[in-house]
């Protein structure tokens, strides 16, 4: 009999109705209140996006098609599991299902190609107070076997997958007669102190970003990176921001943009409305003509992708 290996995707997290997005930004801020004014805002992005986030049902369509690949190009058996940072199912929850299971394997993977510790790390600490958090099921903490993946930016078959994304959007815009647009490749914007200190993530992206251009045939003047999506507190972010960078296409004479936010994996508020509203809103005020790339969802060579990852990590450690 197979023995099963459990895989742990972990996201983010994000509301699951309007009215869930208060409760959500006060786990969000480690049980600190959010401004009223900041709660609408909020909320109304997530009005505009279709009432919640997205972020956990296509996370879930990630989890069943890898679990399929998997299971249908190995001789080992796995089970795939979601679990999410500050929402339902959160991590804690998920690996309370593992623990029942009596799966005593674990290879653990964050749904972003990078590491931070403001983020990887976060999700890991999770993970580790989870694990300790099951006294009911002392025979499987003690035999069990857990494998982090850390970041997995590097892997080719993710590039393919994005850059196949990024020619087929220049393709299409060839056929519609749009001026040859520059690529704009984003990631999430984190403070800029932790780049200061050491913290590899900004790094990582801009390698990320060299990367994928490099496999979908980009020289260095047809792209650009810039991080998008700061957070409300007043501090200083990475950047340039995308809205800066918009202008400054603007400014310098380019007609279209396209953008390939290869920090996110999957559709959700970052990219459903601050690129596809928000970013859209301001490069139809700046006369840019502004597209974007398929997010790679479950897209068949994203998934493909994954699978690799995972193999290889179970290869490795």
């Amino acid at each position: 009999m197979k023995s099963t290996t459990a895989i742990l995707m972990m996201a983010y997290g994000g509301p699951d109705s309007l009215e869930s997005v208060e409760p959500y930004l006060l786990d969000v801020r480690g049980g600190r209140t959010t401004s009223p004014e900041l709660i609408e805002e909020i909320r109304h992005r997530y009005e505009v996006i279709g009432g919640k986030s997205p972020l956990l049902d296509i996370t879930r369509q990630q989890a069943q098609a890898l679990e399929n690949h998997l299971n249908s190009n190995s001789e080992s058996q796995y089970k795939v599991f979601v679990g999410m940072r500050h929402w339902y199912p959160y991590i804690r929850e998920t690996v309370g299902d593992i623990a029942a299971s009596g799966i005593t394997k674990i290879i653990a993977i964050c749904m972003t190609p990078f590491f931070s510790r403001m983020s990887t790390g976060t999700y890991y600490e999770h993970l580790e107070r989870a694990i300790l958090g099951q006294p009911n099921y002392p025979e499987w903490q003690n035999n069990l076997s857990i494998n982090k993946i850390g970041a997995w930016y590097t892997n080719s078959q993710f590039h393919k997958a994005i850059a196949t994304n990024i020619k087929e959007s220049l393709a299409i815009a060839s056929e519609k007669g749009i001026p040859p647009p520059t690529v704009l490749f984003t990631a999430h914007s984190l403070p800029a102190i932790l780049a200061e200190q050491g913290d590899p993530y900004a790094e990582q992206f801009a390698h990320l970003a060299a990367l994928v251009a490099e496999e979908a045939g980009l020289s260095h003047s047809q792209y650009e990176y810039c991080f998008q999506s700061a957070g409300a507190q007043n501090t200083r972010w990475l950047g340039p921001s995308l809205e800066e960078t918009l202008e400054k296409f603007s400014k310098s004479g380019n007609k279209s943009v396209l953008i390939a936010p290869i920090g996110f994996l999957s559709d959700h508020v970052e990219v459903l409305f601050d690129i596809d509203v928000e970013a859209s809103q301001l490069a139809t005020q700046l006369n840019l003509h502004l597209m974007r790339i398929p997010s790679p969802n479950d897209h068949p060579l994203f998934i493909k992708a994954l699978a690799n990852i995972i193999i290889e990590s179970e290869q490795s450690s």
